[in-house]
């Protein structure tokens, strides 16, 4: 939507699905009725006229304050207007049977004109529903999709749009619930707007009481662990990497991704967050989506999936949307989800390792799936990969892709030795013993002292920090501490670290344009930095990353250094992860990586 910030967004969501809010009371992203479905409210990626729903009081432009209320994602937005004040109360509750947006305008203070734009536009802003009007509720009906909007207040028609214009006083509520159902089936029940409150608030209350985290930067790990939690489907298990789609890396550019989908590699980094911080049940539900999703020839095995576990999620552009503030293309689907990654099936057995350390036995299916995985992996590791990043360009033998390689036969081997599973655990070692030595011999450049990014490359890359982490080598190997230098000779643009250099004469990634600093890697190299003994430096770029957060705590993907702006998809999981990694790395707390270390 142009002229609305990345950050002026709050999220709300009920564990299908999740709607974005901006400053002005306008919900600009949902998607119906799940992550992955279509968007019916689109106008973050054009402008109204893809649809939205803008929820205000009269010639009001910008909220005066806002929060979530406690530990929930029930968003609060307060308005100060001159003849009185009022708060809407904005939450989607999770209760399964339908997806419901629910929006509550209570009154604080005289009496406030409130007015409502209902602009439902189903297949992001392409189609304009057929809208009927009856007995007080309105329903707007599109091919499979199916609306209705239940409120007290008066409605009417205009032109495609529902508008609503009504006065709100002191101590007066107002609910208006606007709840999706496939058109084919019969109008639901709306929920009890009052009811829903209070069950939403306690469910997010029961959720995070959970969490075994008490350090320096508790509140800002709570609401980084609501927001990871948000971003799993209650009903598959699936994980997605964030809430929405082509939200553009560089303004004006067109690095624009979907980000909708279940990447196993992101899925298993928040499954660490979460496991670490006392959650348990997300990876129990998770392993069951995983064992559904790769289920079949592990040479199958891809890098993401729908949330669903379907593995066809081909890439298309949709013309007739402008994007984010012109940031053309908008894509949905995504086209990596073709790549060969190496290290996804190390980062999968790096999750499943983790949750059997957490108390979530082993099936004997779950350990026949991964015992098929590592044969494969077994047989494919020596291969040039696309890489973490999802390089578009040539294939190439990344030391990050073999790293993790490692890791997914070593936590077998840690398997057998642990927890007392069946596996040739000899001829493992032997192989864990080969990836290694190959690694410090060809991914290593002896002269500047620093592990690269791919085996001959002169460039670096972020992931790199990654090494120590997972086990690979000690943080006190010099091989570990000269790359940890690199990277902040190398890569620090402006005071943050670059994933990799996009410059021109650099290796690239076979993409046009530059991207901003990439978040996870900050939070990375602020981990480095603490324990190679800089710690004063580490507590420094932490708490300045904290500051990149919007007033409501949510953290996108990238960060533009030269205009302050949030950049790529939000809330972005990989981010939110990190934070929380780096809090309980900072606070003392033993990570789930660095016990490897």
């Amino acid at each position: 939507m142009v002229g609305t910030r990345i950050e002026d967004y709050g999220l709300i969501g009920d564990l299908q699905t999740a709607a974005l809010i901006g400053r002005d009371g306008g919900v600009d992203w949902l998607c119906l009725p799940r992550f992955d479905s279509a968007a019916c409210f689109a106008a973050l990626l054009d402008d109204e006229a893809a649809g939205r729903w803008r929820l205000a009081p009269a010639g009001a432009q910008v909220c005066t304050a806002r929060r979530y209320r406690g530990d929930s994602l029930v968003l609060e937005t307060d308005w100060e207007t001159d003849v009185g004040a009022v708060r809407v109360i904005d939450f989607m509750p999770p209760r399964g049977e339908a997806a419901d947006l629910v929006r509550i305008v209570e009154g604080l203070r005289g009496t406030v004109t409130m007015r409502s734009t209902l602009r439902l536009r189903f297949d992001y802003g392409h189609v304009v529903p057929w809208l009927d009007l009856e007995d007080g509720r309105a329903t707007a009906v599109a091919g499979p999709d199916a609306t209705v909007l239940s409120t007290p207040v008066p409605l009417e028609r205009d032109d495609g749009d529902l508008l609503a214009t009504f006065d709100v006083s002191e101590g007066e509520r107002v609910p208006m619930v606007l709840t999706h159902y496939p058109s084919w089936s019969s109008v639901p029940a709306p929920v009890d707007a009052e009811d829903a409150l209070c069950d939403t608030v306690r469910f997010w209350d029961g959720w995070i009481d959970q969490l075994s985290y008490q350090g320096r930067w508790a509140d800002q790990v709570r609401r980084s662990l609501v927001l990871l939690k948000a971003l799993t489907d209650d009903v598959t298990g699936g994980i997605i990497a964030a809430a929405t789609t082509s939200l553009p890396e560089r303004l004006g550019g067109a690095r624009n991704w979907d980000y909708r989908f279940s990447w196993l590699r992101d899925a298993s980094f928040t499954l660490q967050a979460l496991l670490g911080t006392g959650y348990v049940e997300e990876a129990r539900a998770w392993r069951a989506w995983l064992l559904r999703a790769v289920a079949g020839d592990p040479a199958d095995l891809q890098i993401m999936y729908a949330l669903d576990g379907a593995r066809r999620i081909p890439e298309t552009e949709l013309g007739w949307l402008s994007g984010y503030e012109g940031s053309a293309p908008v894509r949905v689907g995504n086209a990596a989800s073709d790549q060969r990654q190496l290290d996804v099936w190390g980062e999968v057995l790096e999750a499943l390792h983790l949750a059997r350390r957490a108390g979530v036995g082993t099936t004997d299916e779950g350990w026949a799936v991964q015992r098929a995985l590592l044969d494969h992996l077994r047989e494919i590791w020596r291969e040039p990969d696309n890489g973490l990043w999802e390089m578009r360009g040539p294939q190439r033998h990344f030391v990050h892709s073999k790293v993790m390689a490692w890791v997914g036969v070593d936590r077998m081997v840690k398997a057998v030795e642990e927890h007392g599973l069946d596996g040739p655990v000899d001829e493992w070692r032997t192989l864990r013993d080969e990836i290694h030595a190959e690694v410090c011999e060809r991914g290593f450049d002896p002269e500047r002292g620093t592990f690269t990014q791919f085996y001959g490359s002169q460039g670096l890359d972020a992931a790199l920090l990654l090494i120590p982490q997972v086990g690979f080598l000690p943080w006190d190997d010099p091989r570990v501490v000269g790359t940890v230098d690199a990277v902040g000779r190398e890569l620090l643009r402006d005071g943050f670290v670059l994933r990799y250099s996009t410059d021109e004469g650099s290796e690239g990634d076979g993409l046009e344009g530059s991207e901003g600093a990439f978040l996870a890697c900050n939070f990375w190299y602020a981990d480095a930095l603490w324990e190679t003994g800089r710690t004063d430096e580490a507590v420094e770029l932490f708490e300045r990353l904290l500051t990149l957060a919007n007033d409501l705590g949510l953290v996108s993907e990238e960060y533009d250094p030269s205009t302050g702006r949030q950049l790529g998809n939000t809330p972005q999981a990989f981010s939110h992860v990190g934070l929380v990694t780096t809090a309980r790395r900072l606070s003392g707390e033993p990570t789930a990586k660095r016990e490897h270390a």
